[in-house]
């Protein structure tokens, strides 16, 4: 006979649960403050980058321990801080990898949204926005450039897929936000020529980072709804990226057609989604981000790859795939037949 032996049922991941929110909030008022930037020139004792950086040392010193538990500084025997290889690659603001307007974006944009999560799940509508400019551009152009890094080493593996050293190729890039996938597919070619589509607050955004990649005589902007403006046709590759999980699954079906339509004969169409596991049960990041969109938005949600997948072969797609990049989940390419 044996005896199972049952691991005690404690409260410790639920604490931890409960002060998730304490992390990312730190980071963000480090950037703000701008302690990670100060300790780029080297090690700081904690009254120094407070006189540095004008914060309180008290304040100062309880951000920098906390940072420091969670392997974002480091800290020795006399007390001072340093950046580890993480914090110095992307949370100091000079970084070419920058990350930390993400955080911004989280405390600013996000949370105030999700503290009306209760009511959220209790109507099914998602929160209602404060102020007449939270869609304005000042909202897009903050928006867009804080999500931007999130997508780049996802755009430029995409673009080492698609793009030889001298490929031609136009591109349509939907939803283009801050332009990253159409100019990652740009810099691999002088030779690539990309429709950036978006609404005209967003495009004066996308061109002003097609100008920080070097590529803005190769981009050109065509603005509107996604849903009402003319394509055009004859693209060899077209690109959503994070666009499908703001609409329903009608919606969804009938811009794949319309992006077909758009396509010239073996044109690719490259996707980038949350993508979660078939079962929604598992992958945690993306059943998150479908909480988000139920606070941000009226339809939307975050679909699995086989849902996806048979919309496209439905909108007329072949060969539906996958490509490994980095990012939240992998990429879903698909052909238009000849």
């Amino acid at each position: 006979m044996t005896t199972s032996i049952q691991t005690p049922v404690t409260s410790q991941r639920l604490l931890q649960f409960s002060w998730a929110f304490a992390i990312p909030l730190i980071i963000d008022a480090a950037v703000r403050n701008r302690l990670f930037d100060a300790l780029a020139g080297g090690p700081k004792a904690a009254d120094a980058l407070a006189a540095e950086t004008g914060v309180s040392e008290r304040g100062a010193r309880a951000a920098l321990n906390a940072l420091t538990s969670v392997e974002l500084l480091s800290k020795d025997a006399e007390g001072r801080y340093a950046l580890t290889p993480e914090s110095a690659a992307y949370l100091v603001t000079t970084s070419p990898s920058f990350m930390g307007g993400m955080f911004r974006h989280t405390s600013s944009q996000l949370m105030p949204r999700w503290l009306q999560l209760k009511e959220v799940i209790r109507t099914g509508r998602p929160a209602p926005y404060a102020g007449s400019e939270a869609h304005g551009p000042a909202h897009f152009r903050e928006l867009v450039e804080d999500i931007m890094p999130l997508s780049l080493p996802a755009a430029r593996a995409l673009a080492a897929e698609l793009i030889g050293e001298a490929s031609e190729a136009r591109v349509l890039d939907i939803g283009a936000g801050s332009g990253v996938w159409g100019a990652a597919l740009a810099q691999r070619s002088k030779r690539v020529r990309v429709t950036a589509m978006d609404w005209p607050e967003v495009t004066e955004v996308t061109l002003s980072f097609a100008e920080r990649f070097g590529v803005a005589r190769q981009i050109e902007t065509l603005n509107g709804d996604m849903f009402e403006v003319d394509f055009g046709a004859g693209y060899q590759i077209a690109v959503l990226g994070q666009i499908l999980h703001s609409f329903s699954e009608a919606r969804n079906r009938a811009l794949l057609e319309k992006i077909h339509a758009a396509l010239a004969p073996g044109a690719t169409l490259a996707i980038a989604e949350f993508l979660p596991d078939e079962a929604r049960a598992t992958k945690t990041q993306a059943l998150i981000f479908a909480v988000n969109m139920l606070v941000n938005t009226n339809e939307g949600g975050t679909y699995t790859y086989s849902e996806i997948a048979a919309w496209l072969k439905e909108a007329g797609f072949e060969n539906v795939r996958t490509l490994e990049a980095p990012g939240p989940s992998p990429l879903i390419l698909a052909d238009r037949g000849p």
